[in-house]
């Protein structure tokens, strides 16, 4: 048999899309495990703050080892990106109290929210447009999200039920839904910066990621609890080691999703790349049926399909928006008589 290249792997689109899939489902089960593997872990600020901080070490180091580049910091671009920073540490703080208080297949399907915010943000800011392919996504996206929320039978998944509602509702519900604006207006506004500065992923991902670290340092001190007594119940003896590299490990897995995305469009196409995403809810929300304690009966295992179907229906939806814009775009070829 013939053995596979380095430039073989590099340029693999199958080798890709296993790689973007399987960083995509460790990331989430990482955040899941430190965020309720253990019920009184409270520092989600801190855990941001290392995953931030590991991201940018290890860009650091595939930058000189020439994997990949990245511009080199401007105080002048940090300043106009620094309220891209503050959305960026909202999108992930909420989404840490979602993905907390909430399974994985619920948090997943609702994060399809996001999609239709998106999609009709891009219309008023961006003239975009929605077709009715891409509403019919949009509804069963929503139809998801109810079938979810009412196969949801345990309500909460933490040891916090008696403390984790709000009129009713477990306050994961709250978070995620205040994550889906917090994502919305941070992608919206992150895609017109980028119009505007030309950045490219890694440069994006660079300041991000820098510009964040401070934040979420400070509100870490400021706004979480540092005594002796609430670290030992974050870190309680026979879980410290597990936790904290699960820490580490969720921040590698940060920049795995960055690299394995940019690698999978690169070698394969947007339109893969788009129903790789799609394709991609389905296992991780399955994850969470068979990693965490999450509820599974007919409602629940119905939710996470219409989800997934919603997901592909879009993507679909958005690759032919995108070639009726190319063919609109190609001047008609005048014929000699």
């Amino acid at each position: 048999m013939e053995k596979l290249s380095a430039s073989s792997i590099v340029n693999s689109g199958p080798i890709s899309i296993i790689c973007y899939c399987v960083s995509s489902i460790l990331m989430t089960l990482t955040n899941k495990y430190v965020l309720s593997g253990n019920p009184n872990y409270n520092l989600n600020f801190l855990l941001l703050c290392v995953q931030s901080v590991v991201c940018l070490l290890l860009i650091f180091f595939l930058k000189n080892f020439k994997v990949i580049n990245y511009r080199e910091f401007n105080s002048k671009e940090a300043k106009s990106w620094s309220p891209i920073a503050i959305l960026l540490v909202v999108m992930i703080y909420t989404s840490s109290k979602a993905i907390q208080y909430l399974s994985i297949p619920i948090y997943t399907i609702f994060k399809n929210l996001t999609i239709i915010l998106i999609a009709y943000g891009e219309v008023i800011w961006f003239s975009g447009k929605v077709t009715s392919m891409a509403l019919s996504s949009f509804i069963l996206m929503v139809l998801s999200s109810v079938v979810a929320a009412l196969g949801d039978d345990k309500r909460s998944v933490s040891d916090l039920s008696s403390s984790a509602s709000f009129f009713g509702l477990n306050y994961g519900y709250y978070w995620m839904f205040s994550n889906c604006f917090a994502s919305a207006t941070f992608v919206l506004y992150m895609r017109k910066r980028i119009k505007l500065t030309n950045f490219k992923d890694f440069d994006t991902m660079f300041y991000n990621n820098l510009l964040s670290v401070p934040i979420l340092l400070v509100s870490t001190f400021i706004l979480e609890d540092w005594s002796e007594e609430n670290l030992y119940l974050n870190f309680p003896t026979d879980q410290k080691n597990s936790i904290i590299f699960s820490m580490i490990f969720s921040g590698m897995a940060s920049v795995g999703i960055s690299y394995c995305s940019a690698w999978c469009v690169r070698v394969t196409s947007s339109t893969t790349y788009s129903m790789v995403g799609a394709l991609n809810k389905l296992p991780i929300a399955l994850s969470g049926l068979i990693f965490f304690d999450a509820s599974v009966n007919f409602l629940s295992v119905s939710s996470i399909f219409l989800g997934f179907a919603a997901g592909l229906v879009y993507a679909v939806a958005k690759q032919k928006e995108k070639a009726e814009d190319a063919k609109q775009h190609v001047l008609p070829v005048s014929q000699k008589q």
